[in-house]
C-alpha cells in the first residue's frame, strides 16, 4: 500500500529512473494524478504539464466508465467502452451529450489550471502520462492518445497500481508501461492507498506552481 499518492510518485520516479529516457516531460492527468506526477518531475528534474481528460459517466452510475474525452489541441480524442455502453442501451446521442458536457469541465479547468501559464514543448522527447491509478483504462487511453498528437518521441504510461488485463492491455496504447502494483482481485483505486483523499483545485494549481518554480530554479543554476 502506498502512504499517500507523493509516496507513489516516488516509487514510480525511482522506477523510471532506471530506465533510458529522453529529455523526459511528466503530463499528469489532473485531478488525481497531478501530486504523483508532481514528485515524478521533482525527482527526475523533468517539467510537469497537464493532458485534460474526463471520464463519460455512465447514466445513474457515474462512476463506472463508458469511456472518456481528452483534449488534443484544436481537437478532441474520445475512447468508447463498447461493453459498456452496449449493457446500458445507449445511442450515440447519449455519447455525444456526455462528451459535450465533460468538454465544457475540460475547458474550464484549462482556465483555472493552464491560463497564462508556458507549457512545455513535447516533440521528440519521453512523454510520461501519469495518474494515481488505472480501472478500465478510459481515461488512460484518451489521455495517450492525446498526447501522442503532441510527437513526443515515446510515450510512458506511469501509474501505481492496476488490474493486470487493463495494464496488460495498455501496452498496445503506450510504447512503455510502468506500473507497481496489479494486484488481482482489484476494487477501487483507492485500496491501494492509505490516505486517498480528494484532490481540488487549490492542490493541482500549488503543484504546478511548485514545478514552474522548480524549472526556472534548475535553468538558473
Amino acid at each position: 500500500m502506498f502512504r499517500d499518492r507523493a509516496d507513489a510518485g516516488k516509487r514510480l520516479a525511482a522506477e523510471l529512473a532506471r530506465q533510458s529516457l529522453t529529455d523526459p516531460v511528466v503530463i499528469a492527468m489532473p485531478r488525481g494524478g497531478v501530486p504523483v506526477g508532481l514528485k515524478i518531475a521533482r525527482e527526475l528534474g523533468a517539467p510537469l504539464d497537464l493532458v485534460m481528460v474526463r471520464k463519460l459517466g455512465a447514466p445513474a452510475q457515474p462512476e463506472l466508465a463508458m469511456g472518456a474525452v481528452a483534449r488534443a489541441g484544436a481537437e478532441r480524442e474520445v475512447v468508447t467502452n463498447r461493453e459498456v455502453i452496449r449493457a446500458f442501451g445507449l445511442g450515440q446521442d447519449a455519447i455525444d451529450e456526455a462528451v459535450a458536457r465533460e468538454m465544457a469541465v475540460i475547458a474550464e479547468r484549462e482556465r483555472t489550471y493552464l491560463s497564462g501559464r508556458t507549457r512545455p514543448p513535447i516533440e521528440g522527447r519521453s512523454a510520461i502520462v501519469v495518474d494515481d491509478g488505472i480501472a478500465t483504462g478510459a481515461t488512460a487511453r484518451a489521455a495517450i492518445r492525446a498526447v501522442r498528437r503532441r510527437n513526443p518521441a515515446e510515450v510512458v504510461l506511469a501509474v501505481p497500481l492496476g488490474p493486470p488485463d487493463t495494464i496488460a492491455a495498455m501496452d498496445g496504447e503506450a510504447d512503455r508501461v510502468v506500473c507497481l502494483d496489479q494486484p488481482e482481485w482489484f476494487a477501487a483505486i483507492s485500496m491501494g492507498y492509505a490516505d486517498f483523499h480528494q484532490v481540488g483545485d487549490r492542490e493541482v494549481v500549488a503543484a504546478l506552481d511548485e514545478a514552474a518554480r522548480n524549472a526556472g530554479e534548475g535553468s538558473a543554476g
